[in-house]
């Protein structure tokens, strides 16, 4: 759930003030996941001959290392402030120099400067690592350095890696000279667990070695020259190896890279990436092979704005998210609804093979689980495919069968997400065709799976996840209009459907005018304890949605249940004080829903009823209770429009408590740890 981050500059000067905003601005865009703490390292002067400090063991200038907990703005007062005590010249030029910051979300180690990172190999600061993921063998790796004479510092599990880097070059050392990827290949070769690295040495000056096992990282290079704007290319070592002057950036996402270039590499599992004397050269390690084999990767263009990552006229990025949605909309279905069907390029060549199916087996965690259980419904209905929801981490503990007949549907915003990832592997590993739904290009879930569909809802940086939900439901509808395109008997449902989904971005405009109504719910909520939403049918997975984003950003307990299950003990909670909100928009369900409504007005509960335009004589005739009223579309894609007011609820809740949207107390958007 840390994001890390690292800027080289090449044969082109840069200011360390210079290097130093590249670096916040960097955390910055990756703060959403994790801000409990953050730290940067950065080279310093090289000590003058008249200093009487011991010579360094190594060539190059000492690092700077600045940690501090809390969020970004925070280490940033902190860095000024400790520069202007040390006296650090923030106007000295580097025509080449290597840094390297990282955002973190606590695993071991509660929230400060000792545990935050960069972790340190220690006195000196020889090896220097910032890291993403989980080492779940790091308490004998500990163990083992203890006995060898090393001390450690902090509480996390990163400590080992910079030691174990520095115990392994005076090792190697001893025997002869040792190349910067030596120490980094036999450091992986210990290290047990996900993770994504970035290693900083003054014993190799100007030089950064990256390498990752599960986690995501990103290669960009911007060559200054300009001459390769926007263009792929068949080799990074070539395009890097001209000695011209050109900026290089690893990062946990692309939306740290996208205001500095289009050209990126996402690098694979094992790659070990070096950047040295401005060249970029790609090893793949073999945990059997003594020696890495030499890889030739192709840079891919991002296809992003700058504009994509900022609030704009918005006060929070939550809120931009949601009003972005008629637009978010239009981009998952464009240039995939034509002549009355769908063109999903991503799954054409296995689409008859989903149709065999024995079942489809829907995975997936939180939101993303949500929009998977809104799937379902009509998945079913269209291919007449049993249908299976599994929340990741539950199969994994139950070990639930999973045949080599079934489809297993895996739905990720980020295809990072870890639980989903591990569910991922035991999918493959038992043979069954596997599916990615996510909105991250180059992400694991994308590269892992058979086959799949981007949701293209565009840069998604609230914690809370808004039109990445309603995308995932949109891409699913469309996949199982793909797979039930060879039944006759539900051509005209499925025609009914596209008409639908080609009017939701305008529908989703129209229910966007509730904002200010939705404000005003949420004042009258403010000093609510709980809150209970009641769905059912399509709906239910609206109400865990609204329940969830409730809960996730407002810090309120709030619950969303199956109606039908409601006078099987949730009934017991209903009282005049106690807010339910009752989705009862028009679809099967609409004359139970009218009896739930009845039920707990007869009970005096304090109702808010989400209904179709005009209906709400039809389920509140004695105006007792408060009405939302939303467009009527589709039953099977009423929940994209309903979910809206919610999460319009939910922002509004948050503001008004004076809670952070953004960043809700606990949590980060890319799950990456178990």
């Amino acid at each position: 759930m840390c994001g890390i981050f690292a800027y080289l500059n090449y044969n082109v000067s840069r200011e360390r003030r210079y290097i130093l905003e590249v670096l916040f601005n960097g955390l910055r865009r990756l703060e959403y996941r994790g801000y409990d703490s953050s730290g940067i390292a950065l080279d310093a002067d090289f000590p003058s001959c008249a200093s009487s400090a011991p010579a360094p063991a190594y060539a190059g200038a000492p690092p700077l290392v600045f940690r501090q907990e809390g969020k970004i703005e925070s280490l940033v007062r902190s860095v000024y402030s400790e520069v202007d005590e040390k006296d650090v010249n923030l106007d000295t030029a580097f025509n080449v120099h290597a840094a390297i910051a990282h955002t973190r979300w606590a695993t071991h180690g509660v929230p400060a400067p000792r545990n935050s990172h960069p972790q340190s190999s220690g006195a000196g600061d020889e090896f220097l690592v910032v890291h993403n993921g989980i080492i779940t063998n790091y308490e004998v790796l500990k163990e083992t350095l203890i006995r060898h004479g090393f001390t450690f510092e902090s509480d996390t599990d990163t400590e080992v890696i910079p030691k174990l880097a520095k115990f392994v070059f005076d090792k190697l050392h001893d025997e002869g000279d040792v190349t910067f990827s030596q120490v980094v290949m036999e450091v992986m070769r210990q290290l047990e667990g996900a993770y994504a690295l970035i290693f900083k040495s003054p014993h190799y000056p100007n030089e950064l070695i990256a390498c990752k096992r599960g986690s995501t990282l990103i290669l960009g290079v911007n060559e200054l020259s300009g001459q390769n704007s926007g263009k792929p290319f068949q080799d990074v070592k070539a395009l890097t190896t001209n000695g011209k002057p050109k900026e290089l950036f690893f990062s946990s996402d692309l939306c740290a890279i996208v205001e500095h270039t289009k050209n990126y590499l996402a690098i694979e599992d094992n790659e070990i990436v070096h950047i040295k004397d401005g060249s970029v050269s790609i090893l793949k390690f073999d945990h059997d092979k003594e020696k890495p084999a030499s890889v030739q990767r192709a840079l891919s263009v991002l296809e992003m704005e700058v504009e994509q990552i900022k609030k704009g006229s918005y006060d929070h990025f939550m809120q931009k998210e949601i009003h972005e949605q008629p637009h978010s909309l239009t981009t998952t279905m464009r240039g995939r609804l034509k002549d009355s069907g769908v063109l999903l390029g991503g799954l054409k060549e296995h689409i008859k093979t989903i149709r065999r199916s024995r079942r489809v087996v829907f995975i997936g965690c939180g939101t993303s689980y949500n929009a998977a259980l809104a799937a379902r419904p009509f998945m079913e209905e269209l291919t007449g495919i049993p249908v299976t929801m599994e929340v990741a981490s539950d199969l994994l503990d139950r070990q639930g069968p999973i045949y080599r007949e079934d489809t297993a549907v895996f739905v990720s915003q980020s295809g990072e997400t870890a639980d989903t990832l591990l569910a991922l592997d035991y999918a493959l590993e038992n043979g069954a065709l596997c599916v990615g739904i996510t909105n991250t290009v180059g992400s694991t879930l994308s590269r892992r799976t058979h086959c799949g569909v981007h949701i293209n809802a565009g840069c998604e940086i609230g914690v809370a996840s808004t039109k990445a939900y309603t995308s995932q439901i949109v891409a699913m509808a469309m996949l199982a209009l793909a797979v039930g395109s060879d039944q006759i008997s539900t051509q005209a449902r499925r025609e009914a459907i596209i008409s639908g989904l080609s009017s939701l971005p305008s529908n989703a405009s129209e229910v966007l005018k509730l904002d200010a109504e939705m404000k005003e719910l949420a004042s009258s909520l403010i000093d609510s304890e709980s809150l209970l939403v009641f769905g059912r049918g399509y709906n239910y997975a609206t109400a865990l949605e609204g329940a969830l984003k409730v809960k996730e950003v407002a810090l309120m307990h709030s619950e969303g249940m199956l109606a039908g299950e409601m006078k099987h003990g949730p009934l017991a909670l209903v009282d005049e004080n106690l807010p339910i909100i009752v989705i009862a928009t028009r679809d099967a369900c609409f004359s139970k829903q009218q009896s739930v409504i009845q039920q707990l007005l007869s009970r005096k509960g304090r109702l808010i009823v989400m209904c179709s335009e005009g209906d709400a004589s039809a389920v509140c005739p004695s105006g007792s209770c408060r009405v939302i009223e939303v467009p009527d579309v589709a039953d099977c894609l009423q929940p994209v429009i309903n979910i809206i007011p919610l999460q319009l609820l939910a922002y509004h809740l948050t503001v008004l408590r004076g809670f952070d949207v953004d960043q809700p107390r606990n949590l980060a958007k890319s799950v990456t740890t178990q």
